[in-house]
């Protein structure tokens, strides 16, 4: 690991200005000056990989008690982003009117990695892509922009199928994000310029030509909390990976159903393990809406959700995969008692 300044930050403001000072001299998140630290589970992790090195840390864990809260108001929930993943995960209320998140959270990781892990950084971390955790692969886009791809003709078994360009093809390895992007969360960001509230679902970017830029932050800003509207009882994270220790998926789902006298209303459906950032599978959960959900119409809709997928020499076997665990996602949804 190399030398690094460390800060601590008393509040909001001296954070945001700590980050915001450097930002000029920041480039792709991987050599950026300085960076924010909240649980440090990724950031320290891929700093002693010599995969991001910053000259500056700035501790920003003194704002938890201003951005830890959760509220469950008015059938609405509201998350502060330094909440800790196990504290939410077992969270009673959330547990009962927001399992997806509950499941997502209590199958991110162990359990010492989620006492310390926060939301905010959760939904943050970057791609375990092995070409871009190892320094001696110059060639990744993510790492040095323009070098190439190692992964597109290398070992490609993990990596996405959705999502993709000629330039990357890394996995977005989280859950937490699925659950957040099944039930149209909003994020809420501080920065310079005040508080901004955007679409969860606006905030990862798909690599396209430019895979080192990974999220719509603009320099200087952080996650302050998440909000989600309504009440989401039927739900559920289905997450199939090599092991069911703690590893990261093969391929997830996260689905969301409000079904009234045995009708769908409404669905969302978002997928993991298989993409390029959280995705949300919009045709796919289209079929569901006013329909009755049998086994018939479960093939349909996850034949729909991988219509768009390209797969390379060793994941092909994703896309059967997700089709299935979108199937099994949905009957477990459907059939919940609530």
């Amino acid at each position: 690991m190399r030398p690094f300044t460390y800060q601590r930050a008393t509040d909001a403001p001296s954070a945001v200005q700590a980050l915001a000072a450097a930002a000029s001299t920041n480039t792709a998140l991987t050599d950026g000056a300085i960076q924010p630290l909240a649980g440090g589970t990724t950031l320290l992790d891929l700093m002693k990989l010599d995969v991001m090195r910053p000259s500056v840390l700035v501790d920003i864990n003194p704002l938890s008690n201003a951005w830890s809260a959760v509220s469950l108001d008015g059938g609405n929930l509201k998350l502060g982003a330094l909440a800790r993943m196990s504290d939410i995960a077992a969270n009673p209320d959330i547990q009962r009117n927001y399992p997806v998140i509950s499941d997502s959270l209590k199958l991110a990781a162990s359990p010492q990695l989620r006492n310390m892990a926060s939301l905010g950084g959760n939904v943050l971390q970057r791609t375990r892509c092995t070409y871009f955790r190892d320094v001696s692969y110059d060639n990744c886009n993510k790492r040095n922009p323009g070098s190439g791809c190692a992964a597109m003709d290398g070992f490609n078994r993990t990596h996405a199928v959705l999502g993709t360009s000629e330039q990357c093809i890394a996995t977005y390895p989280g859950d937490f994000a699925q659950a957040l992007m099944a039930l149209d969360a909003t994020v809420e960001i501080t920065g310079k310029a005040g508080v901004r509230s955007m679409p969860f679902a606006d905030l990862h970017k798909a690599p396209g030509n430019s895979p080192q830029i990974e999220t719509s932050l603009l320099p200087g800003e952080l996650i302050s909390a998440f909000s989600i509207q309504g009440r989401w009882p039927r739900s559920t994270y289905l997450k199939v990976r090599d092991r069911q220790s703690y590893e990261f998926a093969l391929s997830s789902a996260a689905i969301a159903l409000d079904v009234q006298d045995g009708t769908i209303r409404d669905s969302r459906i978002a997928l993991g393990g298989v993409a390029t950032i959280p995705w949300r599978a919009r045709e796919a959960e289209a079929l569901l809406k006013g329909q009755k959900f049998g086994d018939a119409l479960a093939s349909q809709v996850a034949e729909a959700a991988f219509k768009s997928a390209i797969s390379r020499k060793h994941n092909a076997f994703k896309i059967a995969l997700g089709k299935r665990v979108v199937s099994r996602g949905l009957q477990q949804a459907a059939t919940m008692e609530i």
